[in-house]
């Protein structure tokens, strides 16, 4: 320790390190504070269902519920729309934790599955949970003009499905167009390789039909972003499938879109992508 010449009074350099460490200190506290408190100040709803239940499937009645996770006290707030990935065939509504306490909403959604259910049950519960949004998110404190859809690998699929087809949310009298957003990451862009394989067909030969975003591509659709891991590294030409409806929703005047491509990574990009998801969501 270096000490001037009064041999008892640390020098000013001395003085500088303590306020600095002192200084960060308190930074690291008030942080980690505040934190706290973001989390403390969140409401969690569980298993609510999105359809009427009166609906007698009891597989549609067991399967078809969502999460909510707004905040507690905070008035016109945006809320995301997540769909879990999964291929369609597992997976199950959860929130990631990235997407927790950013000062936004978010509805984790379940949805049917394969092989219980073919297409277009998968879409059709898909558009179901966003219109259950659209009528609801309100009483909570939300605001249904800044309601953002968005999802993970076959998540994404049902993401554009409902934001570019206006068919699956015009059965309940919402227009695509009022998604204030969609973000997707690692997204099948052509028609789902499990629909693909309902017809017969293997993963391996693309196809585009009616049950592909691609097919609907439109100028007028909502903002969208699509997320991918690296092209040399992604799941089944997952790339190129993002980048041809890119080009295809500029060829027919959309002008709000763009593709990110993270480097170094395959198609497991949750973590790193939902980061790029919150930044293009209002607060």
């Amino acid at each position: 320790m270096d000490f001037n010449n009064e041999g008892s009074k640390p020098n000013s350099k001395y003085q500088n390190i303590m306020k600095r460490y002192f200084f960060g200190v308190l930074i690291l506290f008030t942080a980690l504070h505040w934190n706290y408190g973001q989390h403390s100040d969140y409401n969690s709803l569980t298993d609510l269902s999105y359809y009427d239940q009166t609906y007698k499937d009891p597989y549609l009645r067991q399967r078809c519920k969502l999460d909510l996770y707004y905040p507690q006290n905070s008035n016109n707030f945006s809320t995301v729309v997540w769909f879990h990935g999964g291929g369609l065939t597992r997976g199950s509504k959860s929130i990631p934790e990235p997407l927790k306490n950013q000062g936004v909403a978010v509805v984790a959604v379940n949805y049917r599955l394969h092989p219980l259910v073919n297409a277009p049950a998968y879409i059709e519960d898909a558009a179901a949970a966003v219109a259950w949004v659209f009528k609801n998110i309100e009483r909570f404190g939300g605001n249904r003009s800044k309601i953002y859809v968005g999802g993970f690998s076959s998540g994404g699929y049902l993401s554009l499905m409902v934001s570019l087809d206006e068919k699956w949310l015009e059965k309940y009298s919402i227009h695509p167009n009022e998604i204030r957003g969609v973000v997707t990451l690692s997204a099948t862009t052509f028609t789902n390789h499990t629909i693909r394989k309902e017809y017969g067909i293997p993963i391996t030969q693309a196809l585009i039909d009616h049950y592909a975003p691609v097919f609907h591509a439109r100028g007028d659709a909502p903002p969208i972003t699509l997320i991918t891991g690296a092209r040399e590294k992604e799941f089944y030409g997952m790339y190129e499938e993002n980048a041809y409806l890119r080009r295809m929703l500029k060829i027919n005047g959309h002008d709000q879109n763009e593709l990110i491509e993270i480097g170094g990574y395959g198609h497991e990009i949750i973590d790193v992508g939902i980061p790029l998801l919150i930044k293009r969501v209002e607060k």
